[in-house]
C-alpha cells in the first residue's frame, strides 16, 4: 500500500454511484429458489465488467490515486440501497435462509446486567429520539432499501462465493492494468458486521461470529492472492454503540466489541498488513446522529485489529472535531489513516481550499506521509452521482494544494 511519501494519495471509502444501466440490469436479475440470492449471467456479467472498467478510469481522471471498484460486483437495487454492502454476503455464504426475521422487523431487544446484547435497527437511541424525523418522509433520512431479503443463520455457514470473488478480483484487475494503475482495492464484510443477522443455528453469539470469520477468510484471502488491497468494512465496532438498549457502559461496550475485533483478527491471520485497511463509520445514513459513540472510546480497538491502514469519518458535522484526538494517541510505526476529508451526508461540494485545511490539520498530528485523503463514507446511493463526482474532484484538488504546501523544499 502506497503512502503519501513525496504527495498526499486519494481514495474513498468504496460504494460510488452506479449507472443507470447497472441499477436497472440488477433490478432485472432473478432470484435463486432460495429467495435472496440474485442469478447471475454471461450478460449480466459482460454489462458488470465493462461498468468496472469505465469506472476505474473515471476515477483516475478525477484524480483519485487509489481506486475500487466502487462495490459493483455487490447488488444494488435502487439508487438509494443502504444494504448493498452488508446484503451482498448473503449470496456468498451457505447456511443462511428466510425465516420472516430481520433487523428491521424483528421485536425490539433489551441487554440486561452483564449481557450486552444488540436490539433491532429502528430501536435505535437516535431514531427513537428522533422518531418523528425518522418516519417523514420528507425529512431526508433514508435508510434506503436492500437488493435482497435478509435471511437469518440456519446451519453450519460455509463460504460459497469463489465465482463471485474471482469475477470482482479479475474485473478490478483488469480495470487498473487498463488505466495504468498499480493499486486498487477491493472491500468485503467484517465477521462482526455479518453476524448481525438472526442466528438460529449456533450456540452462541460469539461461536455465530466466529464462524462468520471463518467463511470470509476466504474471501480476504482471494482479494490479498489477487494482487489488491483489501478493505474490511466494518461499521459494527462504531454503529453497535448505538443499537444496544439500555446504552452501556464505555467499558462494557468495549469488552463487547473486543470479541468483535479478535475474530476479524483471526480472520485476517497471516495475510499482509500492508495490503488491508480497515473501514470505520458511524453508518451512512442521513440522521441526526446524536447518540454516537466517540472515537476516543474505540480509538484503541481500532489499532488493535491487524491491518496496516484505518478509514474512519472525519468530514461531517457530527465527527470533524474528533481530528484531535491523533493529537493524543499516537498512530503505531508503519500504520496510514485514511480521514474522511469530503463528507457523504451533505450535497455542498467541500472547497478545495477546505480540503487541503482538512488534509494538513491530519498531517500535523501523525505526518504527511501518513494519511491518504478519503470519503468519510460510500457515496454511492447517498448523494446525486453528479455531486458525487464533483466531490471527488474537490479531494483531488484539494490534495494537490496540502501536497505543495507539504512537500515543498521551500518547506
Amino acid at each position: 500500500m502506497r503512502n503519501s511519501s513525496d504527495r498526499i494519495q486519494t481514495s474513498h471509502a468504496g460504494s460510488l454511484p452506479r449507472t443507470p444501466e447497472l441499477i436497472a440490469a440488477n433490478e432485472a436479475r432473478e432470484l435463486e429458489d432460495d429467495g435472496f440470492t440474485l442469478r447471475r449471467t454471461p450478460a449480466f456479467d459482460a454489462l458488470l465488467a465493462d461498468a468496472v472498467s469505465d469506472l476505474v478510469a473515471r476515477q483516475t481522471a478525477a484524480g483519485i490515486t487509489v481506486p475500487g471498484d466502487g462495490e459493483y460486483g455487490k447488488a444494488m437495487s435502487s439508487a438509494v440501497d443502504y444494504g448493498a454492502w452488508w446484503s451482498y454476503s448473503f449470496q456468498r455464504v451457505a447456511g443462511l435462509s428466510l425465516t420472516g426475521q430481520d433487523p428491521f422487523s424483528a421485536e425490539p431487544v433489551r441487554s440486561e446486567p452483564g449481557r450486552v446484547r444488540l436490539t433491532t435497527f429502528p430501536d435505535r437511541r437516535d431514531w427513537t429520539i428522533f422518531r418523528e424525523a425518522y418516519s417523514d418522509p420528507t425529512s431526508g433520512i433514508s435508510t434506503g432499501t436492500t437488493a435482497t431479503a435478509f435471511p437469518s443463520t440456519t446451519g453450519p455457514l460455509r463460504y460459497i462465493g469463489h465465482e463471485a470473488i474471482r469475477s470482482d478480483v479479475a474485473n478490478l484487475r483488469a480495470a487498473l492494468d487498463r488505466a495504468g494503475v498499480e493499486d486498487g482495492f477491493l472491500t468485503s464484510l467484517s465477521p462482526g458486521s455479518g453476524a448481525r443477522i438472526a442466528n438460529d443455528f449456533y450456540a452462541t453469539e460469539e461461536e455465530h461470529i466466529w464462524a462468520w470469520a471463518d467463511v470470509l477468510r476466504e474471501e480476504y484471502q482471494a482479494v490479498i492472492d489477487g494482487g489488491l488491497i483489501l478493505q474490511i468494512d466494518d461499521p459494527s465496532i462504531a454503529e453497535n454503540w448505538d443499537q444496544i438498549n439500555p446504552e452501556p457502559s464505555v467499558e462494557d461496550y468495549q469488552a463487547f466489541t473486543r470479541i468483535r475485533v479478535e475474530a476479524l483478527n483471526h480472520a485476517l491471520r497471516g495475510l499482509p498488513e500492508d495490503r488491508i485497511r480497515f473501514h470505520l463509520c458511524w453508518g451512512s445514513w442521513h440522521g441526526p446522529h446524536t447518540t454516537d459513540i466517540g472515537l476516543r472510546d474505540i480509538v484503541g480497538l481500532l489499532l488493535e485489529i491487524d491491518a496496516g491502514a484505518y478509514s474512519f469519518e472525519a468530514a461531517n458535522a457530527r465527527h470533524e472535531h474528533e481530528w484531535r484526538v491523533w493529537e493524543d494517541v499516537t498512530l503505531p510505526e508503519g500504520k496510514l489513516i485514511l480521514p474522511g476529508i469530503v463528507g457523504h451526508a451533505t450535497n455542498v461540494v467541500e472547497h478545495p481550499e477546505l480540503v487541503a485545511e482538512r488534509i494538513e490539520r491530519f498531517a500535523s498530528v501523525v505526518g504527511a506521509p501518513n494519511v491518504i485523503a478519503s470519503t468519510d463514507c460510500g457515496l454511492g446511493g447517498r448523494i446525486h452521482p453528479q455531486i458525487a463526482w464533483a466531490k471527488l474532484e474537490s479531494l483531488a484538488a484539494g490534495a494537490r494544494i496540502a501536497s505543495e504546501r507539504l512537500f515543498s523544499p521551500a518547506r
